[in-house]
C-alpha cells in the first residue's frame, strides 16, 4: 500500500506515551516486560510512526494494523490505521468508509486533536459526507477561530450542501481577516447568484470599487451585468478592460460572447478576431475560441473563409502547437477536405512522433479518401514510433487489402494476432473479421467463413463481422436464413448505416423475396450521401425484379457512371435487362 507521513505531533504524541517505559532495557526486552496489550500497543505504535518517519510506510501500516489488533480502543492508534486505509492505493469505497469511521473515532473523543480533526474532517468531505464535514468544520471553528483553512473548509461545505448564506458568512469572515480579493470575491459572486443576483451585482461592484483601475475587476462587473440583463453596461466596462490590459484577451471573448446573444455577426467575428491575436490569451483558450467559431460558422452557413482565416492567423503565432493544426484537421474533414485534414494530420504528427492518435488520424483519413498507398508508407513511420500500438496494425491491413496485396493484409493481421493480449476479444476479433474478407477475395470461402465465426465466437456484438458474413453468405447462395438473421442483427447494431441497409436488400433478393429487398434498398439509398457503384447496381437489380424497368436502367447507368470498367454493368445496360451475376 501506498499512504503519505502524517503529522509530526503524531510521533510527538506517542514518544510521550511511552517515554517511560522506553528508558528500558533492549526492544525486544522490554516488549516481553510490558504486562498490558495496552502498553504493548503503544510500543508497536512508536515503532510505526518512526518507521513511517523514515520512509517505510508498508511496514508502518503493518505494525499499525497488530497495534489496533491488540488494543482497539486506543483512538489514536484507530485513527492512523483509518488514515492509512483512506490513503491505499485505489481503495474501494467500503475500505475509504471504513477508515474514515476509524478516524472518526478518535475525533469523537478529542475533537480538540486540531491535526487529526482536520484530517477526518478531509476525509468527510472527499466521501461526500457533507453534513459529517460540516460538523467537523463547525466543531473546529469554534475551537480554533482564527484557523483560516478551517473556515475555508466550512465554506466550501457550506456550499456543497447548498447552505448558500452560511458559506456566503464564512467567506465575509475570511475577507476581514485576509482583505479583499478577487478569488473570494468570485466565490461570494457565485452564492449570490443561486440566491440573489442583485447582491451578486452589489459585490462586483464592491470589487470594482476597490481598484477601479484594475482591468481583471473591470472585466468580472461587466461580465456580472451582462448576466443580469445590463449588457449596454457590461460592454462599457469591457471596453475599459481592453483598454487596460489590451494584450489579456479575455475582454475580448467576453464581448464576442454578447454579440452572439443579440445576433451580431460582424462584430462578433471581430472581437473573435481580437482574442486570437491576443498575446496574453493561452493557447488551450484559443483552441476553445476557435471551436466556438467554428461552430458558429456552421449553424450560421456563413463562408469557409473567415475560418481557414483565423486558422492562418492562430498558426502563424503558435506554429508548433499540435492542438491547433489537430482542430484544423477536424474542421477539413468535416468540410471532407481529406487532403487539407491530412496536411494537418502530418504537422501533428511531426510536432510529436510519439503521438499514436495523431497517426491512427492521419491514416484513418487516408483510408477515407481512399489513398491506401499513403497508408502503407505512413504506417512504416508510425511504427517505428509507436511499435506496440495495435491498432495502427488494424489500418494498415485494409491497406494492404484494398491494393490486393492480400499476403501482407494477413501478415499484419497475424503480427496483430500475436502481440494481442489474451483478453483482448473485440481487437482479435476485428482481425478475424478482417482476415475472412481477405480469404474471401482469395476465394477461399471455407477459410473465410471460418475467420468470421472465429470473429463472433470472440465478440458476438460485432457488427462489421455481421454484416460482411451475411453478405458473403448471400452473394454465395448458400446458408440464407442464416445470413438474414445475421444481417437483422447488424441492421438492428446500427439502423442508419447504408452499407448493412444494403446488405440485407441483397439477403432478400437472394432469397427471391423482391419487395422486402425493395424497401431496405431504398431505404439504404436514403442515407447514404454518395451512394457507390454497389448500391446503384444492386438496387438497379431490386427495381428489374419488382418490375420497374425503366428505373431499373436509370440505376444501372448511375453504377455505370461510377465504374466504367465493370463488364457486367455494361451488359445490363446495353440490353436492358438483368443478368445473373
Amino acid at each position: 500500500m501506498k499512504a503519505h507521513c502524517t503529522h509530526l505531533l503524531l510521533i510527538i504524541t506517542a514518544l510521550a506515551t511511552v517515554a517511560a517505559t522506553a528508558l528500558a532495557g533492549n526492544d525486544k526486552r522490554q516488549l516481553q516486560l510490558l504486562e498490558s496489550n495496552a502498553d504493548k500497543a503503544n510500543y508497536v505504535y512508536l515503532e510505526a510512526i518512526c518507521q513511517e518517519a523514515v520512509g517505510n510506510i508498508d511496514e508502518s501500516y503493518e505494525l499499525i494494523t497488530h497495534a489496533y489488533a491488540l488494543d482497539s480502543t486506543n483512538t489514536l492508534i484507530s485513527y492512523q490505521l483509518g488514515f492509512y486505509q483512506m490513503l491505499m492505493e485505489n481503495p474501494t469505497l467500503r475500505a475509504a468508509e471504513q477508515g474514515a469511521l476509524l478516524m472518526r473515532k478518535h475525533f469523537d473523543q478529542h475533537p480538540g486533536d486540531y491535526y487529526e480533526a482536520y484530517g477526518y474532517g478531509r476525509a468527510a468531505t472527499t466521501l461526500g459526507w457533507t453534513d459529517e464535514a460540516i460538523r467537523v468544520w463547525e466543531t473546529l471553528t469554534s475551537l480554533y477561530p482564527q484557523k483560516l483553512d478551517v473556515i475555508l473548509e466550512k465554506a466550501y461545505a457550506y456550499t456543497n450542501n447548498e447552505q448558500y448564506e452560511k458559506a456566503i458568512a464564512a467567506y465575509d469572515t475570511l475577507e476581514a481577516s485576509l482583505g479583499q480579493s478577487l478569488q473570494i470575491s468570485l466565490q461570494k459572486m457565485a452564492l449570490y447568484q443561486q440566491i440573489d443576483t442583485a447582491k451578486m451585482l452589489i459585490e462586483a461592484h464592491k470589487l470594482y470599487n476597490a481598484v477601479p483601475e484594475n482591468a481583471e475587476f473591470n472585466l468580472v462587473l461587466g461580465t456580472v451585468m451582462q448576466e443580469v440583463g445590463m449588457g449596454d453596461s457590461a460592454l462599457y466596462y469591457f471596453d475599459r478592460a481592453i483598454e487596460l490590459a489590451p494584450d489579456d484577451g479575455r475582454a475580448y471573448l467576453s464581448k464576442a460572447q454578447y454579440y452572439m446573444t443579440h445576433g451580431d455577426s460582424i462584430n462578433f467575428e471581430k472581437e473573435i478576431y481580437g482574442a486570437l491575436m491576443s498575446p496574453g490569451l493561452d493557447v488551450e483558450t484559443k483552441v476553445d475560441v476557435i471551436t466556438v467559431y467554428i461552430r458558429h460558422y456552421f449553424s450560421s452557413r456563413d463562408t469557409s473563409e473567415k475560418v481557414v482565416k483565423l486558422f492562418e492567423v492562430l498558426i502563424n503565432q503558435h506554429p508548433h502547437e499540435s492542438e491547433i493544426h489537430d482542430l484544423y484537421s477536424q474542421y477539413f474533414i468535416v468540410q471532407q477536405d481529406y487532403k487539407h485534414a491530412a496536411e494537418q494530420l502530418q504537422y501533428v504528427v511531426d510536432i510529436d512522433p510519439a503521438d499514436s492518435e495523431g497517426w491512427r488520424q492521419l491514416m484513418r483519413v487516408y483510408l477515407i479518401d481512399g489513398n491506401y498507398q499513403a497508408v502503407v508508407e505512413t504506417s512504416e513511420k508510425a511504427l517505428i514510433y509507436n511499435p506496440d500500438d495495435l491498432e495502427l496494425y488494424l489500418y494498415i491491413a485494409p491497406a494492404f487489402y484494398q491494393i490486393e496485396e492480400y499476403n501482407r493484409a494477413l501478415n499484419i493481421y497475424q503480427t496483430c494476432l500475436d502481440k494481442a493480449s489474451e483478453d483482448d476479444n473485440e481487437l482479435k476479433s476485428d482481425v478475424f473479421s478482417g482476415m475472412g474478407d481477405v480469404y474471401y477475395s482469395l476465394r477461399d470461402t471455407t477459410a473465410a467463413f471460418s475467420c468470421y465465426e472465429k470473429s463472433l465466437e470472440l465478440n458476438p456484438a460485432n457488427i462489421s463481422a455481421m454484416n460482411n458474413y451475411a453478405y458473403f453468405l448471400a452473394v454465395e447462395g448458400v446458408n440464407l436464413n442464416k445470413a438474414e438473421a445475421l444481417s437483422a442483427r447488424a441492421v438492428k447494431g446500427a439502423p442508419d448505416n447504408a452499407t448493412f441497409l444494403d446488405t440485407y436488400a441483397w439477403v432478400y433478393f437472394k432469397k427471391g423475396e423482391y419487395t422486402l429487398a425493395l424497401v431496405y434498398m431504398e431505404y439504404a439509398l436514403k442515407n447514404s450521401d454518395t451512394p457507390t457503384y454497389e448500391l446503384w447496381d444492386h438496387y438497379g437489380d431490386i427495381l428489374f425484379m419488382n418490375g420497374k424497368f425503366d428505373q431499373a436502367v436509370e440505376s444501372w447507368e448511375h453504377a455505370l457512371e461510377l465504374n466504367p470498367d465493370d463488364e457486367l454493368i455494361n451488359k445490363k445496360v446495353t440490353y436492358k435487362t438483368y443478368f445473373r451475376q
